[in-house]
């Protein structure tokens, strides 16, 4: 009976104590577009990567929150499916001389990688702003229209 019974304490101790493994889901959304690509903790290994582009045939909807969405949710399977139980995000924007906020596809792409069943530990924003001035595209008279 003692057998037995120190057989299934280890069988649970086994089954509570079983590997997290972390990842790192980029985001990167543009009015245009949103990729995500969920790599290992280190960014070495790529477990996933999709964008909106690749979930429409529509040009005009690659930025919009939908198609964002299922990107998510297929990367977010596929990093399931290779084993990763958690994942840290990092959201960017085009930033620099670009817009400083993320696009209409951030949001609801986050909320996807959440709901797929992934373990968000932190969320970041990575949009990189210039601490002096970047020269705006255009030339020096502007855009002529």
């Amino acid at each position: 009976m003692r057998v037995v019974n120190s057989m299934m304490t280890e069988q649970r101790s086994k089954e509570k104590t079983r590997k997290e493994v972390w990842g790192i889901a980029y985001i990167f959304s543009t009015d245009n577009n949103t990729m995500i690509h969920i790599t290992d903790i280190t960014g070495s290994e790529t477990f996933a990567r999709y964008s909106g582009g690749m979930m429409t045939d529509k040009d005009r909807e690659h930025g919009m929150p939908f198609p964002a969405m299922q990107a998510a949710r297929k990367a977010g399977e596929d990093a399931l499916a290779k084993g990763v139980t958690g994942i840290h995000i990092r959201v960017r924007a085009r930033g620099g001389s670009g817009s400083k906020s993320p696009g209409k596809g951030a949001q609801p792409a986050i909320r996807a990688l959440a709901r797929a069943g992934l373990r968000i530990g932190m969320i970041e924003d990575t949009t990189p702003i210039p601490h002096d001035t970047v020269r705006r595209k255009g030339g020096r008279r502007g855009r002529r229209v």
